[in-house]
């Protein structure tokens, strides 16, 4: 019967990554009322859950979709990047064509689209943070593999992974590939340990949430990039909107996956 066929468009790639209606919608209320906290007011949303969302969106693409400052619910603005608005409406794009698609299915027209319609936009995992980029670098060591993973903006994330695991991945430099980093691995320090490490980021706090034992601490990184770590309340006093903090993270601690 005419009315009853629907769709509703998600876009991915391969396994991993996909992003529908109410990350683009957030995208347009953001660009609209040049606010996170207004955005998720008028879309029904936690300002946690809108957050997270951004979060997520940014570090996913190779340039942030939504560019937010410090303030947590309280203010701070924020506005849709050029990027952002080009994914808002390539993901129209393609909404139009997939209605156009049902109607002429209703009407009893074959048609068929092909997988490379769908692209990845969101990535669905318990890690806290999952952070997009190319591998940069591969250095083998015995049993392991050291792999460098290029953020942009000359941030990088380096994770040792075993050799056969790098090999069933297909990991090649140019490759692209998600780090996934729980926040209870990401520790906060006021300056860098001495004697250099890897992983080791510069940035500056952009929220905390504090609860009863814990506190969940959003740092800003270069290129639109975040993490959140998890830190005991206790280590949370000065851990306020625009302090500068450095992350550290283990190598060993961080997951690679790729498409």
């Amino acid at each position: 019967m005419s009315g009853d066929l629907s769709a509703s468009l998600i876009l991915r790639r391969g396994a991993l990554a996909r992003v529908g209606l109410e990350r683009m919608a957030l995208i347009e209320a953001v660009a609209e009322l040049g606010s996170i906290s207004a955005a998720a007011k008028r879309l029904d949303l936690s300002y946690k859950g809108a957050w997270d969302a951004v979060q997520a969106l940014n570090n996913l693409f190779d340039a942030p979709l939504i560019a937010a400052g410090a303030g947590g619910r309280a203010g701070g603005g924020a506005q849709v990047t050029p990027r952002g608005h080009a994914v808002v409406r390539a993901f129209r794009d393609m909404e139009r064509e997939v209605g156009a698609a049902l109607a002429r299915l209703e009407a009893g027209l074959a048609s068929e689209v092909g997988d490379d319609l769908f692209w990845s936009l969101g990535l669905r995992t318990s890690a806290r943070n999952a952070l997009r980029g190319a591998v940069s670098a591969l250095s083998p060591s015995g049993v392991t593999v050291e792999v460098r993973l290029a953020l942009g903006d000359g941030l990088s994330i380096v994770s040792i992974i075993p050799r056969r695991s790098a090999e069933e991945l297909g990991l090649a430099v140019g490759r692209p590939a998600v780090a996934l980093i729980k926040s209870s691995f990401v520790r906060l320090a006021a300056d860098a340990p001495p004697g250099g490490a890897d992983n080791v980021l510069a940035g500056r706090v952009l929220d905390r949430e504090d609860g009863e034992a814990a506190s969940e601490v959003v740092i800003a990184l270069a290129e639109g990039k975040t993490l959140v770590a998890t830190v005991p309340g206790a280590q949370a006093g000065d851990l306020e909107p625009g302090a500068s903090v450095r992350a550290l993270i283990s190598p060993s601690d961080v997951i690679l996956a790729v498409d």
